[in-house]
């Protein structure tokens, strides 16, 4: 297995080119399903889970074309797949595939809706906490579907079709409003999603549908309205800039000290997080180019954080900001409210010299003066890359190990940060 060093030490200046959005790659790949006519993406990350997705895509028939690089194009621009799902020549998802990554249980929406059936594994993937996809199976039923659990398994029929319904979450799901969203494009009739989740990723697969003739209205808002229509066409789609990775690199750059350009981030879709940073000490500027990151002298100061669905403070930057926090001037208190057992990176930050008490679902960091680089290990994919933001600015070397975590959500890591000065380097396995 690869594993990164990290010699820390060294602050960040340059400019770091983001990626397309994971969280909306994978969604929108999964929306060709819904048509017979050709989806092309833009800006697509290149990354383990999107690859793993391909291979999942391709076993029900789906046909995906990458255009490659021509000589002088970016290295860091996204790629553009053609997608086209013509012909669907198997509507099961195998648990082989489907328990290496949760988000590829989706499919069972698009699958349903447009042929009727659908046999999905039930989902594997990170290893935080449970997350149950009870509310998926509940806004299908919703939409007429008959469904049953058999070994694993999840058997959805719709042999007359969906049809539009009330579907109200109990709790805010992403998943589940993908799902819910998705099928009922092509159901007879108006569904209302309530509670639905406001996140910019949904926001982002609702744009792609209306561009394949979907009708919908309400999508960032708790409320979604939509019309279904008997058939999607073919549409092309941008992915919206990765939120996560921008906030990542934003910490990153607090905890080194330095000044670096986010190329291409968008910062309307991270204001929590960015104001959080912004009380920790960090100027940020928002500019043409992208969101410009400072900290220059002045030491880190503590927050006080709770994560929080969207439009609050991201699960996805809880342990980056929590590394942030072991150098602070003081006590910090960030509190995990979406998911249990969260905190995994808590005793490897530990290794590194961090002081962290856990009380239930609040981890209180007491900030020190020095951390010092040793071996780590990650755990899942967010939790990883904090180990990393913690070694940039650890004394020594830090080696993470298990690194594939990384490779599930981060494009070239290693290359953006060393070419803002990191020395950061991947050792092959």
């Amino acid at each position: 297995m690869d594993k990164i060093r990290i010699v820390g030490g060294n602050e960040l200046k340059g400019t770091i080119p983001i990626s397309g959005a994971k969280n909306a790659a994978l969604p929108l790949m999964i929306a060709s399903l819904l048509t017979e006519e050709k989806l092309i993406l833009e800006n697509v990350p290149r990354l383990a889970d999107v690859a793993l997705l391909q291979r999942i895509l391709g076993n029900h028939g789906v046909d995906i074309t990458t255009n490659g690089k021509r000589n002088g194009d970016d290295p860091y621009a996204g790629q553009t797949l053609e997608i086209d799902a013509r012909v669907i020549v198997d509507t099961i998802a195998p648990y082989e595939l489907v328990s290496k990554m949760r988000a590829s249980f989706w499919v069972v929406g698009p699958l349903l809706a447009r042929m009727g059936v659908a046999k999905v594994s039930l989902p594997g993937g990170c290893a935080i906490g449970t997350r149950p996809v009870d509310f998926h199976l509940d806004a299908l039923r919703a939409l007429g579907a008959d469904i049953e659990i058999d070994a694993g398994y999840v058997l959805a029929k719709a042999p007359r079709g969906l049809t539009g319904a009330r579907i109200v979450f109990p709790k805010v799901s992403v998943g589940a409003t993908h799902t819910a969203l998705m099928a009922a494009a092509l159901a007879r009739g108006e569904s209302v999603i309530e509670n639905a989740a406001r996140e910019p990723e949904i926001v982002d697969v609702a744009d792609c549908l209306i561009k394949m003739g979907a009708r919908i209205e309400g999508a960032g808002t708790s409320t979604i309205r939509i019309e279904g229509v008997p058939r999607l066409k073919a549409a092309r789609h941008a992915v919206l800039p990765d939120r996560i990775e921008t906030g990542t690199y934003a910490m990153a750059t607090a905890m080194t000290g330095g000044d670096v350009m986010l190329a291409g981030a968008r910062p309307d879709l991270l204001e929590d997080a960015l104001e959080t940073l912004r009380h920790a000490g960090a100027e940020i500027d928002a500019t043409n180019e992208g969101i410009r990151v400072r900290r220059n002298g002045a030491g880190i100061l503590p927050v006080e954080v709770s994560t929080a669905p969207y439009p609050g403070f991201p699960t996805d930057l809880q342990a980056q900001l929590m590394a942030l926090m072991t150098k602070a001037k003081g006590r910090s208190r960030i509190t995990e409210t979406i998911f249990e057992n969260r905190f995994m990176h808590v005793q490897e930050l530990a290794r590194l010299g961090a002081r962290i008490q856990l009380d239930g679902d609040t981890a209180v960091v007491e900030g020190v003066e020095r951390l010092t680089g040793a071996p780590v290990m990650a755990t899942d994919l967010r939790a990883s890359v904090s180990l990393v933001i913690a070694g940039l600015a650890a004394e020594g070397e830090t080696m993470v190990q298990r690194v594939y975590h990384l490779d599930r959500g981060f494009e070239k890591l290693e290359e953006k940060l060393s070419r803002c000065g990191a020395e950061i380097e991947r050792i092959s396995g």
